[in-house]
């Protein structure tokens, strides 16, 4: 990995000022795959790839801008949800699922690394660089900031950091079946006691429980859907949503309400959505849920099941129950979702574009407020939890 820094000039400035007072900004991490290039429903490695970058976006500002950016490894296999924030915003946290393979530059195989990047540093940078394990996938952070969860994909684990102000110490591994059963991400509930991880292979959401660095796998699993992939804890800890991405066959996918109170946690409604809900992220209050539907955009065109654009789709939150709301249009390929703390901004990663959408929000309806171009493809991103 090159640790050479890029910095947006005086852009720095501001960011820094906003990063280190804990004013009222917000910054959204983007991870970009420069290993990925989608050609006509293919992935490949392109010719002489850019390096995955690190993109850091204030949300806070209208429009929603760039303030820096840096390289680390990242990946587009594994949920969109492969970046996690601090929630002071001191540190971020990116895992690489794959890289290139060094025997042969025209494929990936898995990668097992976490980096830490220090947000405070003025440029930001990357201060440290851990294994995880193989396919490292999803990555969360407790709200103390005192304990990390990787999601490995091509191992069967998960793997446990314990964190110090902004250094991790591995602790172990909790097992989920075997290397096929593909835990994809983790989302700790808000009490910092629960986790729940989804296993896209085995189609399994499994409970952990946590006592400080104590992280055990409870044995229970719960049963979503096809393929439970993308998954997050509503701000009061009494729900979660799961992304039910399916078979990639074209037929209609869902999204799961899981009751996390029930004794035992179990899935209270699903409701269908479209072919391939990857990306899914909660509104800071709980209120909304983005989907972002394939809707078969990553297929070649001469599939029966093309469609020239992608949808992102809001769903309200009411009680335990999901009703759609409104939807629009995106571009190609398009992977994970930040929303701004009032709500009214949605930001949308587009892999095929380079791109990262803006949508207004009023509650009601969804309306495009221009883009964010990156040097790589948008895999991931995320913002502090609430």
């Amino acid at each position: 990995m090159h640790r050479h820094t890029f910095w947006l000039g005086a852009l720095s400035l501001a960011a820094s000022i906003s990063m280190s007072s804990g004013a009222s900004g917000q910054l959204a991490v983007s991870a970009n795959d420069g290993k990925a290039v989608l050609t006509d429903g293919v992935n490949s490695v392109p010719a002489n790839p850019p390096q995955d970058t690190v993109t850091l976006i204030d949300l806070n500002a209208k429009p929603p801008k760039v303030v820096g950016e840096i390289e680390a490894p990242t990946s587009v296999i594994g949920p969109p949800l492969s970046v996690a924030v601090a929630r002071d915003e001191s540190f971020a946290l990116v895992t690489a699922a794959s890289k290139i393979d060094p025997a042969d530059p025209k494929k990936t195989v898995p990668d097992d690394k976490l980096s830490v990047i220090d947000l405070k540093a003025s440029p930001p940078k990357v201060s440290a660089q851990l294994q995880a394990g193989k396919g490292a996938a999803g990555v969360s952070i407790n709200r103390a900031g005192t304990l990390a969860l990787v999601a490995n994909r091509s191992e069967g684990t998960v793997s446990v950091f314990s964190i110090a102000g902004q250094t991790l110490t591995p602790v172990g591994k909790i097992s989920l079946g075997d290397d096929k059963s593909g835990p994809s991400h983790v989302a700790i509930a808000p009490d910092g006691k629960t986790a729940l991880v989804t296993r896209d292979n085995d189609h399994k959401i499994s409970v952990l429980s946590i006592d400080g660095t104590k992280v055990e796998y409870t044995k229970r699993d719960i049963s979503a859907g096809l393929r439970p992939y993308g998954i997050g804890i509503h701000p009061n800890g009494k729900l979660a949503v799961v992304a039910n991405i399916g078979t990639g066959s074209g037929d209609a996918d869902t999204v799961s309400l899981i009751d996390i109170e029930a004794k035992p946690a179990r899935v209270v409604q699903t409701v269908t959505v479209g072919p391939t809900p990857e990306g899914i992220a909660l509104s800071p209050d709980g209120a909304f849920v983005a989907v972002g539907v394939m809707n078969g955009s990553n297929k070649p065109k001469a599939d029966p099941f093309f469609t020239d654009y992608g949808l992102v789709k809001v769903l309200s939150v009411k009680g335990n129950e999901l009703v759609p709301l409104t939807e629009a249009k995106v571009g190609h390929w398009c992977q994970g979702f930040a929303w701004s703390k009032d709500n009214r901004t949605l930001l949308v990663q587009c892999m095929v574009e380079n791109e990262i959408m803006v949508f207004d929000f009023d509650g009601k309806a969804l309306k495009p407020a221009g883009s964010i171009k990156v040097g790589a493809g948008p895999a991931a991103i995320r913002t502090a939890e609430p």
